[in-house]
């Protein structure tokens, strides 16, 4: 019990207009920092989602889900994103703040975003990059099934243009091997984020695919970054 306890994040609520809870599969909508809320919302409460130390179910989609659970509890239909601090030296951990709301009329919400698909391509977009800070002195090579797809450091970024379809498997190794599958299509883009993770001796690789939307978001600023740097 107390580890499946500690596996999960920290989660610090005040709600200040309880709400009957919704059905388990009730849609939740999530606003991101950078969106408007629409017209007609009640503000129901927040929550504040930490890392206990000893977390490992802190992926962003595991909290973002956490986040979604709760709002539900309180009846809240609306998640609105406040605060996001990304992993980085002192948390391997996505860690969140978020206000919920509720709103009787979903259809002033925007519509979902579509993902742009280039036409007439023969190979798929894959964005590569890396910067949090920890084991910064520690690379290792992505692999796309028996293919080396680049060299992966510290504070790196690329666009790499795979002819490959279908079912495939991304994994790095060093310590330990880490492995996340992918189905590529041609003309999509995908995002992976790379890092590392504490290890016994030299650490070992993290990957995450990332949505389109958010990976842009992440892969442009990382590069914007790096052009001021330079």
């Amino acid at each position: 019990m107390f580890f499946t306890a500690a596996c999960s994040p920290k989660l610090r609520s005040v709600i200040a207009d309880k709400r009957p809870p919704l059905a388990y599969d009730s849609e939740v909508h999530v606003v991101q920092i950078t969106e408007t809320l629409p017209p007609g919302v009640r503000e129901v409460g927040e929550l504040s989602i930490k890392d206990t130390g000893f977390t490992t179910k802190c992926t962003y989609e595991m909290v973002l889900e956490q986040a979604k659970l709760e709002a539900r509890q309180n009846g809240a239909n609306v998640v609105k994103i406040t605060e996001h601090k990304r992993p980085n030296i002192m948390s391997t951990c996505h860690r969140m703040k978020v206000t919920f709301y509720c709103l009787e009329d979903t259809s002033v919400l925007p519509k979902p975003f579509e993902e742009p698909i280039l036409e007439d391509v023969d190979y798929a977009l894959l964005h590569v990059y890396r910067s949090n800070p920890v084991g910064a002195l520690i690379g290792y090579d992505l692999m796309l099934g028996d293919s080396t797809l680049c060299r992966v450091k510290n504070n790196f970024m690329d666009v790499i243009h795979i002819t490959a379809e279908g079912p495939n498997l991304l994994w790095a190794k060093t310590e330990k091997k880490t492995e996340v599958p992918i189905t590529l299509e041609h003309g999509k883009s995908y995002f992976l984020e790379c890092g590392i993770k504490a290890g016994v001796l030299v650490g070992r690789p993290t990957l995450e695919l990332i949505d389109y939307r958010r990976g842009k978001e992440e892969y442009e600023r990382l590069m914007a970054k790096k052009a001021r740097k330079n």
